[in-house]
């Protein structure tokens, strides 16, 4: 019998160390990443920012039409060439997109721009795929994995300017 139950123990702890959580999902390893955001009420060129960036071929562009993102479809922008400089200050962003995002069903994540508060517009290009989120400014609106995503696009973004 002490036989079996330290069989049983050890298959257990063996589960236990080999299962498999949430935080094991793989991240996601986007081509491009298209990133920004917008204000509905307010003037000027800063109102809507969007980015392209593409991560095999080390480069970053901005869009040039300043469009308000859909929530229907994903964005189509013109973009214009950045700096080396500009792609080495945001190039770590597709590594801050946690997993979790891609189970997300909805593509409104949050109430962006309710308030005129504004949204981010996240897009991510994953071997010809395409996904897109609309996500709320105000993290009491959104879930807490997204909390540290929002604070490196508020930073991404600004270093930009």
């Amino acid at each position: 019998m002490p036989a079996l139950r330290s069989l049983f123990s050890f298959l257990v702890a063996t589960t236990l160390l080999t299962a498999c959580s949430q935080d094991d999902d793989p991240a996601p390893k986007p081509d491009t990443v298209v990133f920004g955001h917008f204000y509905g009420y307010c003037l000027g060129e800063q109102c809507i920012e969007i980015f392209r960036l593409d991560a095999r071929a080390h480069t970053l562009a901005e869009d040039t039409t300043d469009t308000y993102p859909s929530t229907s479809s994903a964005y189509e922008g013109k973009y214009a060439p950045r700096s080396a400089d500009a792609y080495a200050q945001v190039s770590d962003l597709p590594a801050l997109i946690p997993a979790q995002l891609l189970s997300e069903t909805q593509r409104v994540i949050g109430q962006p721009d309710a308030g005129d508060w504004g949204g981010y517009y996240l897009e991510i290009n994953e071997q010809g795929t395409r996904r897109f989120w609309l996500i709320d400014t105000q993290k009491r609106n959104i879930p807490a994995y997204l909390h540290p995503l929002l604070d490196a696009l508020q930073e991404r973004i600004q270093r930009l300017h």
